[in-house]
């Protein structure tokens, strides 16, 4: 068996299927599952013209996940693994282009992955000239190692998919919001359940504030439970915002406050109610992109099992259809209305930081 030519990530589990199809592909070559125990991966050996049969498998069998060309290998060191990347670099990266080092280490070693991105990077440098750009690369350097065996592989940085690529960050305007939401009042336990679902919706989008608005005399134990399952969903999902995102996140502020007197002590800001009564989102860009630009906090309404009172309507800016003919659930009322909002605002409004 000659050495390994292409290396395929799978989803785990389904590294067997992938070996099978890539047999039935291509016949010829040799692919092995999960190596040495490690799942999600399969190593494929017996290449003729590695880049061609990267591109059958890739548009034959779904399962691959990602199909990387090893174009050198190495044994599990640093220096053999940057004197591995100096041989196969003159023809890949030219000077006055940016790179990026990726390492994705199985096994025990005594190096860490940060360790080889910064030496195998630090000796790219230094016989390139080129700069590192390590969140848009021209190229990139991957590092795949097994065990004791590395195996390196270069190819372009359009080829690295990223949720973000040229996308504007919204929630500079989601957070200007302040969600104005009438409480839930059911059975105790049906309360608290319908608040976790809304304070983990609000603080999706890092909105300013939720001012949970009740009108007059109001049960007391199904408010509370309303009000305790709110902190708790944005408390719930604001822990995982802290770990998964690269900056820092905003969490939501709860208040407490009467819906009509709320209104009118905010009467001089953009006030927004989501109701069927009023115009569709779209219909309504120029006021939106208007006001999300010139003020630093936009109100808007929402309602719960009884919608937003009509005589409020007269103290609002806008009234908004978020979903023509839908009647929304409590729980997906300010969500849809939100997505919607920053969808019709994505296109004309700046993106700041």
């Amino acid at each position: 068996m000659g050495e390994t030519c292409l290396i395929i990530k799978t989803p785990l589990g389904m590294e067997k299927i992938v070996a099978s199809r890539i047999k039935d592909a291509i016949p010829y070559l040799q692919p092995q599952p999960s190596p040495k125990g490690y799942q999600g991966l399969v190593l494929v050996n017996g290449c003729r013209d590695p880049s061609s049969e990267a591109q059958t498998i890739s548009k034959n069998i779904v399962e691959a996940e990602k199909i990387l060309v090893v174009n050198n290998q190495a044994k599990a060191d640093l220096d053999s693994i940057s004197k591995a990347v100096l041989e196969v670099l003159p023809d890949q990266l030219l000077r006055g282009k940016c790179f990026a080092v990726k390492t994705v280490r199985r096994g025990k070693h005594s190096f860490t992955s940060i360790d080889v991105n910064r030496i195998v990077g630090s000796h790219v440098q230094k016989a390139t000239g080129a700069c590192v750009n390590l969140t848009d690369p021209d190229i990139v350097i991957g590092i795949e190692i097994i065990d004791d065996n590395a195996y390196i592989t270069i190819f372009p940085g359009s080829q690295v998919l990223r949720k973000y690529r040229d996308k504007k960050m919204m929630h500079n305007y989601t957070r200007k919001i302040s969600v104005i939401q009438m409480p839930y009042i059911a059975e105790p336990d049906v309360s608290y359940k319908m608040g976790v679902r809304v304070g983990r919706e609000v603080q999706n989008f890092e909105v300013k504030e939720i001012v949970i608005a009740p009108i007059g005399l109001t049960e007391g134990l199904p408010l509370a439970k309303f009000i305790e399952g709110v902190n708790e969903g944005i408390e719930s999902r604001y822990r995982i915002q802290k770990k998964s995102y690269s900056r820092k996140p905003q969490k939501t502020l709860v208040r407490l406050q009467d819906l009509y007197q709320i209104v009118r002590s905010r009467r001089n800001e953009p006030i927004i109610v989501l109701e069927p009564e009023g115009n569709f989102v779209t219909q309504e860009r120029e006021f939106l992109v208007e006001t999300f630009t010139h003020n630093k906090r936009v109100n808007i309404l929402a309602g719960s099992r009884e919608g937003i009172p009509i005589g409020v309507y007269r103290a609002a800016d806008k009234i908004i259809d978020i979903a023509p003919g839908i009647t929304l659930s409590t729980e997906f009322a300010v969500v849809s209305g939100l997505i919607a909002i920053i969808t019709t605002l994505y296109d004309w409004v700046e993106d700041i930081e």
